[in-house]
């Protein structure tokens, strides 16, 4: 059983920083990319950002500039670094990730159960 938990969420004043991570755990045989996503109340949820297992990223063009996406690669771990908060920032936060349990096994789609994230002074 695979599961992510995020943590790091809470409140901050605009133009502040939080730091989201998520840790991978249970049987996972490789990975293949993890990232975020956010859902702000009476919307969708959309991509914050993604890092692939080469280590290259995607931003939405939202965040670029101020957001940060990195791992840990030796602990199936993977962060989000977050200055210049706005309040439009403000949602759940959700991690997600793409990879293999066992070696014979098709990629499969995990999320975590997601961390509040409010921008507010």
């Amino acid at each position: 059983q695979v599961q992510l938990v995020e943590s790091g969420g809470g409140l901050v004043q605009p133009g502040g920083s939080l730091r989201l991570s998520c840790a991978a755990s249970g049987s996972i045989f490789s990975i293949y990319g993890m990232g975020w996503f956010r859902q702000a109340p009476g919307k969708e949820r959309e991509l914050v950002a993604t890092i692939h297992s080469g280590g290259s990223t995607t931003y939405a063009d939202s965040v670029k500039g101020r957001f940060t996406i990195s791992r840990d690669s030796a602990k199936n771990m993977v962060y989000l670094q977050m200055n210049s908060l706005k309040s439009e920032d403000t949602a759940v936060y959700y991690c997600k990730g793409v990879l293999k349990p066992r070696r014979n096994s098709d990629s499969e789609v995990y999320w975590g159960q997601g961390t509040q994230v409010t921008v507010s002074s």
